[in-house]
């Protein structure tokens, strides 16, 4: 204990900068203090019609990430290839998925599913079916919490259909017709 009762930054042994913004940590390191709250939000919508008979359809082709006047986004974007998306840092995502059907055939049912991928295998987070009447429209969404671990390793991806000739899963490159959404809550 210093003869004079007092501790200054400099008498301490920790490790890490040492300043008025940093907190002494319980490891004896210093550390910058948690902002807290949403850093990451980012939408992305399908471009364009997308017409299919399949009973389950992975959607990898044109989405694009929401740019209409108006829309705002928060930290880093989200990055797709091939309708992979991946996360651009790790910890816990509210995803929402949004799919809008075009019945133009016969009565049917539309499938709404959130997958995630790793490497070569994919699991079902979140699945919807609801049945849908001929020349009808309908929009299902479906919404999970996921926890990614690593951003290489941990991505999703959106899925529909219902293997009823003449449906559209619509697209627009000025509305959100099938969108996500993709918000960053916390750390993992």
């Amino acid at each position: 204990v210093p003869s004079d009762s007092t501790v200054s930054l400099a008498k301490l042994t920790a490790t890490g900068t040492k300043n008025s913004t940093t907190f002494l940590r319980g490891d004896n390191t210093f550390n910058a203090p948690p902002l807290g709250g949403i850093t990451i939000a980012d939408n992305w919508r399908l471009n364009a019609n997308d017409a299919t008979d399949a009973a389950e359809t992975d959607l990898d082709t044109g989405w694009e990430r929401v740019d209409t006047t108006g829309q705002g986004t928060l930290g880093s974007a989200m990055t797709q290839s091939s309708g992979v998306f991946t996360f651009p840092s790790t910890g816990i995502y509210l995803v929402q998925f949004q799919i809008f059907y075009i019945m133009s055939g016969g009565n049917g049912y539309g499938r709404a599913w959130i997958k995630h991928k790793n490497s070569s295998t994919y699991t079902t987070l979140v699945s919807l079916q609801n049945y849908q009447i001929q020349n009808e429209s309908m929009a299902l969404c479906v919404s999970t919490l996921f926890d990614c671990q690593n951003t290489t390793n941990d991505t999703v991806v959106f899925y529909g259909g219902s293997g009823t000739n003449g449906q559209v899963i619509a697209g627009s490159t000025s509305e959100s017709r099938t969108a996500a959404t993709f918000i960053r809550l916390g750390d993992t």
